[in-house]
């Protein structure tokens, strides 16, 4: 362990404990342990999760919400019950402003599409930060082809910093939607979000969050951010993929066409008279839902709640800050995002190696990293880069294990340089 290690402060989680929770952390690969830092790609799912997504279709699989059998109030009952829990993980004021899709691109599309379609007219602007994710960049550019809108693009810094007084600068009578993260997936900047929010409201205009990136690391409070959208990913919180949330203020819901028709969005359908629909949430909940993946984001949203969220943020917090002091002894290595302000995400690139053997040859020593552009190629593209390594930490990693990736990574860039 290093001298940086052995001098910072004791976590107030039981990391060790915690890993017990994790049936795949005892898994190897290669022959060689399991040290899984691919965490901002998709975290891994304790076994009580896991549990509650078996346990539905072992006990009361059954269509939710018309039905009148007891399986079905069992899976109606706790389908409800992780909107309530959700809600709860928000603060949002209200579970009706709670909306279970995919995932946080079906949620910004849904956006996209239902507010977007209805409220924005050619000429109008979206500003959109150079940060974003693909799925927060192309759904307004494809509304820019078919309506006419225009979007802007809010710059940042060469240490992966939104520029704000830029962002106050690209506002006009035009504008009438901020989309932006509250934490980058490529190099875990974190946003300030809640003053963007208030900026764009004494504009006149909304603003959408993309929160897959901070929702497993920091306490989100959507009530005091104001944010008019906030969305995340159940796969990034130690839950099941195919899931997400959307949150919407109820004004803005309502207001909203739905976006997709089907059953159970609706309230009468005829041939006679034009079909009329739900009330919000589930106007926008169109054909059967995930039931179980829903009802396992539930249990992982409870368990992230117990182990605690600001304790979890504060070791990531641990894990980044020797991480980087460590890979910075590397000759050549350069880091991509050096905000002031990070969540569990490093993001580097080193001279005379690419990053996909990087990859795939750590990968031969056991450790799971990601290379790539990460769906943000905009943002590569102003650093100069097409693809960079992100090592990204969870709660469950260890000071051990930022060792072993350090001493990985020497290996492997010895072999490929």
């Amino acid at each position: 362990m290093t001298e940086l290690a052995t001098r910072l402060d004791t976590p107030a989680l039981d990391v060790a404990a915690l890993r017990e929770e994790f049936p795949i952390l005892a898994r190897e690969v290669h022959g060689k342990p399991l040290v899984y830092l691919d965490n901002a790609a998709t975290s891994q799912t304790p076994r009580r999760v896991i549990e509650a997504f078996s346990n539905y279709y072992a006990g009361y699989n059954a269509n939710i919400h018309r039905g009148l059998h007891t399986l079905a109030d069992e899976a109606t009952a706790a389908f409800e019950g992780t909107r309530e829990t959700v809600r709860g993980f928000l603060n949002a004021g209200d579970s009706r402003e709670i909306i279970f899709t995919r995932g946080t691109t079906e949620a910004i599309n849904l956006v996209a599409n239902a507010w977007g379609r209805d409220n924005l007219r050619p000429g109008d602007e979206v500003l959109v930060s150079r940060l974003e994710h693909h799925s927060n960049i192309v759904p307004w550019q494809l509304l820019a082809s078919q309506l006419g809108i225009v979007v802007k693009v809010i710059p940042v810094d060469t240490r992966g910093v939104l520029d704000l007084d830029a962002y106050r600068g690209l506002f006009s009578e035009r504008t009438r939607l901020v989309a932006v993260n509250h934490v980058s997936n490529a190099f875990g900047t974190v946003n300030p979000v809640k003053e963007m929010a208030s900026i764009a409201h004494a504009h006149g205009a909304l603003i959408l969050i993309d929160g897959a990136q901070a929702a497993p690391h920091q306490v989100v409070d959507v009530r005091d951010i104001d944010a008019d959208f906030y969305a995340f990913s159940g796969h990034k919180v130690y839950g099941p993929t195919g899931v997400g949330v959307l949150y919407g203020k109820a004004a803005l819901l309502e207001a909203m066409p739905p976006w997709q028709g089907g059953g159970e969005m609706i309230q009468t359908v005829s041939f006679e008279a034009p079909t009329t629909f739900a009330a919000i949430p589930h106007k926008f909940e169109a054909g059967t839902p995930a039931i179980a993946e829903v009802i396992a984001l539930g249990e992982a949203l409870r368990w992230l709640e117990g182990v605690g969220v600001e304790a979890i943020g504060a070791w990531e917090a641990q894990l980044l800050e020797v991480a980087t002091q460590r890979v910075l002894r590397i000759d050549g290595l350069r880091i991509l995002g050096t905000a002031p302000r990070k969540a569990s995400v490093l993001s580097f690139v080193v001279d005379g190696a690419h990053a996909q053997d990087i990859g795939l040859l750590i990968d031969q020593l056991g450790v799971a990293i990601r290379t790539g552009h990460h769906c943000a190629q905009p943002l590569l593209a102003q650093f100069g880069v097409d693809a960079t390594c992100r090592a990204s930490f969870a709660a469950y990693n260890t000071l051990e294990e930022v060792e072993i990736f350090a001493a990985a990574l020497e290996r492997v860039i010895g072999m490929v340089r």
